[in-house]
């Protein structure tokens, strides 16, 4: 399954979707997150113990080799990103499409782990919808992609370092992206038919990237 006008590369260098139209996005992206109009989303590899001192100058330096289209949404990734998983879905006349690159080595429990201080990504997720979500309901989706990692990691078995449940990474990132084609959807949660389709594009690429983790490091 593909969605027109929508490309995926990966290597190791980063992971780049691009279309050939606007796209809508919410994020929590590091460059030019929030609610923005895009072309592109860049999540770029950095080595963990780059400082990341000036994200969108690291970003927007790769995207200028590499030849990404401006705007740009641009996030950072300890996580190897040529081994991205990605996961699709085009049940209930929405298709959509999942790519995450996930590591899971600072996995915390969110509301008991302390402040500490900001890095890179570890579990980013890109989900690409083709389907024309009202504001209220790209946040929706961004809560049923997180609400899926959570569950996921849940039963995957991931602990902490008390051997306590995790919820994810200390600087997980979301980035939810529309085509604006199609009928107008309010909702995104779980049990609609748009959070419907971005849960299960998410669950696949997010089940396969920590499984993937998992069975390299044990």
């Amino acid at each position: 399954m593909t969605i027109d006008g929508i490309v995926v590369r990966a290597d190791a260098e980063a992971v780049v979707i691009v279309s050939a139209q606007p796209l809508r996005l919410l994020s929590s992206a590091v460059h030019r997150g929030g609610s923005v109009s895009a072309r592109a989303v860049v999540n770029l590899h950095v080595g963990k113990d780059d400082s990341c001192a000036d994200p969108s100058a690291m970003l927007t330096d790769y995207a200028r080799r590499a030849g990404v289209p401006e705007p740009f949404v641009g996030l950072l990734t300890g996580a190897w990103t040529e081994l991205a998983a990605l996961g699709e879905e085009d049940g209930a006349g929405i298709p959509a499409l999942a790519v995450a690159t996930v590591g899971l080595s600072n996995r915390v429990a969110a509301g008991r782990a302390p402040v500490s201080r900001w890095t890179h990504g570890t579990i980013n997720a890109i989900v690409v919808v083709d389907a024309d979500p009202e504001p209220a309901a790209l946040v929706n989706a961004i809560m049923t992609v997180t609400e899926v990692k959570a569950l996921l990691l849940q039963e995957a078995g991931v602990r902490d370092a008390a051997g306590g449940l995790v919820s994810g990474t200390s600087t997980d990132a979301v980035v939810i992206a529309a085509t604006g084609r199609g009928a107008r959807h309010c909702f995104g949660g779980p049990a609609s038919e748009l959070g419907w389709s971005v849960a299960q594009a998410a669950r696949r690429a997010l089940e396969a990237g920590i499984r993937g983790w998992q069975e390299r490091n044990g």
